[in-house]
């Protein structure tokens, strides 16, 4: 009888956390949803202006600004899609077109962001913590990366 209330009182304990657990909202999932990403559309290539205001001719490369959109990555966390700005062959800036609302994936960004910006490609390190949108930012990097090429 000594350990009837001992027990009791600690299995209502260890229950408790489980009562309470409440997934993450603001998510977005489709009926469909698998663990692995997959690419829902093919990257749209956005030219921007692309000459100086100086009348002299110069090297169309060096003073050309391209703006492409990766492909939207669909992820179980939600779905990712960058735009990229190329200046000539370099990559001058990044920036997240869609992305969850997730506190991993708010932190991860800036760091992906300079990361790309370093390497001027798509091999790049994931985030620990974030490996999901991780891998979704590289592959929707790499869509625009290639339809620069285009």
């Amino acid at each position: 009888m000594k350990r009837v209330i001992p027990v009791l009182v600690l299995s209502v304990a260890g229950l408790i956390p489980v009562w309470r657990y409440e997934p993450s909202i603001g998510t977005t999932t489709s009926s469909t949803s698998t663990t692995t990403t997959e690419a829902v559309s093919t990257p749209t290539p956005t030219p921007t202006a692309t000459s100086s205001s100086s009348g002299s001719a110069s090297t169309p490369s060096a003073s050309s600004k391209k703006v492409v959109q990766g492909a939207a990555i669909n992820t179980s966390k939600g779905t990712v899609q960058v735009q990229v700005t190329f200046e000539g062959d370099k990559i001058s800036s990044v920036s997240m077109l869609q992305q969850p609302d997730h506190p991993q994936t708010t932190a991860a960004v800036p760091v992906l962001i300079e990361e790309t910006l370093k390497a001027q490609s798509s091999k790049i390190d994931t985030v620990s913590g974030a490996t999901i949108t991780s891998d979704a930012y590289v592959q929707s990097l790499q869509a625009a990366i290639d339809a620069k090429g285009a």
